[in-house]
C-alpha cells in the first residue's frame, strides 16, 4: 500500500528523529516529496509511505501518540494538453513512468497512479505547461 500524507509537527518534536524511527521500527519506505521543518517550530512534511496496510497504520498511530497531525492526501497533475507539443522532455524526466510517449500516435499520455508528484514534469516542461496540487482528504 502507498500513501501519501501531511505530517504537521509541534514545535517539541521538529528535531526529533521521526523518520528514522518510522523506518527502523516500521519497516516502511518514505519518499519524502515536500519538507518545512525547522528544530523548535511548527513544521511539516508531505511523504509517501510505501508498506503492507497495517505497518501504515502502525505509523499513524505512532505519529499520533508523538503529537504529530497526519492529513491524507491526493496529489494531482495537470497540463494544459491543447499546448502540448510532445516533445518528450517531461516523460523523460518522469522517473516513476507516470508520463510516457509511446506509439503509434507518439503523443503524451499520464498514469495518475504512478505519479509520485515529484514535480521534475514542471521542472522539465519547456512551455511550463503543467501544475501539481496537494489536497487534504478530509
Amino acid at each position: 500500500m502507498t500513501q501519501k500524507i501531511i505530517l504537521t509537527f509541534p514545535s517539541e518534536v521538529s528535531g526529533d528523529p521521526i523518520i528514522y524511527e518510522l523506518i527502523r521500527t516500521y519497516d516502511i519506505k518514505v519518499n519524502i516529496l515536500k519538507a518545512e521543518i525547522q528544530p523548535g517550530q511548527i513544521g511539516t512534511l508531505l511523504v509517501e509511505l510505501d508498506a503492507e496496510e497495517d505497518k501504515v497504520e502502525q505509523a499513524k498511530a505512532f505519529f499520533t501518540s508523538r503529537g504529530i497531525a497526519t492529513n491524507p492526501v491526493s496529489s494531482r497533475i495537470s497540463y494544459d494538453e491543447s499546448r502540448c507539443i510532445h516533445c518528450g522532455n517531461c516523460a523523460s524526466a518522469c522517473f516513476a513512468g507516470a508520463l510516457r510517449i509511446t506509439p503509434p500516435d507518439w503523443r503524451l499520455h499520464f498514469d495518475p497512479e504512478k505519479c509520485i508528484a515529484c514535480k521534475l514534469c514542471l521542472k522539465s516542461c519547456p512551455l511550463r505547461l503543467f501544475s501539481i496540487e496537494f489536497s487534504p482528504l478530509n
